[in-house]
């Protein structure tokens, strides 16, 4: 009988039956990692090996090997594979842009029905002009219906609906894994929250547009917040 204690729950780690989570390579354990640009280089603490021959830097011929920061050149001294891995492609930029879009519409007309249900819209009447304006407790329902439906999407499958019809999912950087519900909530708020309630069409722009020109994972600036990435699920 095993004397080891239970772990403790909501400890926020990704399931070990999630089927898109990377397994590590023969003869390294799960703590070690090739990992993610957020570890520590080498897996750990243990020192790297020395370098022999070649410049000041060994075979490598840089202070980060052969493959870069994050390559998998494993040249003398090199940093951890590249944490993409045993993952599928990254996600088109494009499509993202168009699966985010089919979410705005999904969700923006339950909030509207609900606002026009419980008369929380703002509308302005002068004369034959009638204009309709944005009232906070509006701002409030589209925020937590945004967030709820990004978190527990992404939580449950790492899809969202316009994800999951044009074949992408988020994706823990570090390991391939369906993001935690923790994760897929700070996602949310980031992406969410300000397009609520100040600055929707600028901050849509910014925050998803990163990704068209962020190297070399195509994050969003939800993404880096939450550490994810989006990858293909099409063949």
């Amino acid at each position: 009988m095993s004397t080891e204690p239970p772990p403790p729950s909501g400890s926020g780690e990704p399931p070990e039956d999630d089927p898109f989570r990377k397994q590590p390579p023969p003869g390294q354990s799960e703590g070690q990692g090739p990992g993610s640009p957020y570890d520590t280089p080498y897996g750990g603490s243990q020192p790297p090996p020395p370098s022999y021959g070649g410049g000041p830097y060994g075979v490598g011929g840089g202070p980060h090997g052969a493959g870069g920061p994050y390559g998998g050149g494993g040249g003398t001294g090199g940093y951890p594979d590249d944490p993409l891995a045993g993952m599928p492609p990254l996600a088109d930029s494009a499509k993202r842009t168009l699966a985010r879009i089919i979410d705005m519409i999904l969700v923006g007309i339950v909030v509207a029905l609900l606002t026009w249900a419980f008369g929380v819209s703002e509308y302005q009447m002068n004369g034959d002009k009638i204009s309709a304006g944005r009232s906070f407790a509006q701002s409030l329902v589209a925020a937590v219906l945004f967030v709820g439906y990004d978190t527990l999407l992404i939580a449950k499958s790492g899809q969202t609906l316009g994800m999951k019809w044009l074949g992408m999912r988020v994706a823990n950087l570090a390991d391939g894994a369906t993001p935690t519900a923790q994760t897929s909530l700070l996602r949310a708020l980031v992406l969410w929250v300000p397009f609520a309630f100040c600055c929707a069409c600028i901050w849509t722009v910014i925050c998803g547009g990163w990704s068209y020109f962020d190297k070399p994972y195509k994050q969003g600036l939800h993404d880096k917040a939450a550490k994810t990435v989006v990858v293909s699920t099409s063949s």
